[in-house]
Parts: C-alpha cells; sequence; structure tokens
C-alpha cells in the first residue's frame, strides 16, 4: 500500500534553464489534415481530424468519419477559452468533451505565459513543469533539450495520459499519440501529405 502512494516524480531534481525553449515544439500549422482514430472504452471510430488556425486565431478541431459525419466540432479560442461548435450524442457528456479539450490542450502546448511553471531532471531527461488545477502537464525532453521524448498530464502521484508528437517537418508532427493510462481511451493520428 505505501508503494501506491509513492510519487513517480518524487526523484527529480530542480533544472535551471529557459523555460521556453519548451515552445519550439508546439506545432507550427495553419491548417493540417491527419487520419485519426479514437478508441473510447467499446467505441472506435475513425475518420478525418482538421487543425486550422482561423482569422481570428482560434484553433479550430473539427473530426468527421470519412463519408463526412461530423463527430465534433470546437475550438480553443483566442481568449483562451474553450467552445464545443458540435459534438455527436454519444460523445456530448461533461467528462468526454473535458478529456477531449485537456488532450487537445497538452499537444497543443496552449499555455504559453503561464506563471506558474518550472524544470527539473532525472538522469536523462529535462522535465518542463506546468500546474495545472489538478496535477500538471510534464513535456519531456533530452538533458539538451531538442527533441521532444513525450507529455504527460498528471495527478500529484503519476501520468493519468501520455501523448507523444514525432515526425516534425516545418514545425507539423507527422504523428501524434495519445493514451489514457485510468481508462481505455486512445487517439492516433497520422499526417495527410497533400
Amino acid at each position: 500500500m505505501l508503494f501506491s502512494c509513492t510519487s513517480v516524480y518524487k526523484n527529480l531534481k530542480p533544472a535551471a534553464g529557459n523555460f521556453d525553449h519548451i515552445y519550439k515544439f508546439r506545432p507550427k500549422f495553419s491548417v493540417v489534415l491527419y487520419n485519426a482514430e479514437i478508441n473510447v472504452t467499446s467505441h472506435h471510430l475513425s475518420g478525418l481530424l482538421l487543425m486550422k488556425i482561423m482569422p481570428d486565431s482560434s484553433t479550430r478541431i473539427v473530426f468527421s468519419s470519412e463519408m463526412g459525419v461530423k463527430f465534433f466540432d470546437f475550438a480553443f479560442l483566442k481568449d483562451g477559452s474553450f467552445k464545443v461548435y458540435s459534438i455527436i450524442p454519444q460523445m456530448d457528456k461533461g467528462p468526454v468533451i473535458k478529456t477531449l479539450m485537456k488532450d487537445f490542450d497538452l499537444i497543443l502546448l496552449r499555455q504559453q505565459g503561464s506563471r506558474e511553471h518550472y524544470m527539473l531532471k532525472d538522469s536523462s531527461h529535462l522535465y518542463y513543469v506546468l500546474p495545472q488545477q489538478k496535477g500538471a502537464n510534464y513535456y519531456i525532453t533530452n538533458l539538451a533539450g531538442d527533441t521532444l521524448i513525450r507529455m504527460e498530464k498528471s495527478s500529484k502521484r503519476k501520468p493519468v495520459a501520455v501523448a507523444t508528437m514525432t515526425g516534425y517537418k516545418n514545425g507539423v508532427p507527422d504523428s501524434i499519440g495519445i493514451d489514457h493510462k485510468n481508462f481505455k481511451f486512445t487517439i492516433g493520428l497520422k499526417k495527410i501529405e497533400r
């Protein structure tokens, strides 16, 4: 029982450096289209996910089937708020919407300017930490800070979701994956080349 209360982050040491270096991994896109697969418990959805920066600087995210049935359409607005334009009834549940919002917020690295942030390290990684209302977002790089290894949304003791972004080309990741640890919820995105 004592082991279950131990934090996986407890042995990390304070690290010096420029926290803003993590933002070089923020996806830089105007319009990008991904093949998408989302698995929520026993439900599997696949289709196309569009991420687009709108003229008002909001980020619009639309997930639809290849036949055009829209699963969800939402946006991170310029003022930092989140807006749901539409969502299918099966997904229109507070916890699902909140989880999707936090997942995309994590991979878009939208927390720039947050006053509460700090860096930690272990023998082989730097941890850029952004405290959240519950837990924190950890952006983990190699010690040189030039390779993003993974991102973790955590409770106080352990990761609850792990995300990866790989194959950056012109600032846009080719592949994005999100895997939740407390329940079956995964998102897999693979960029469609035009």
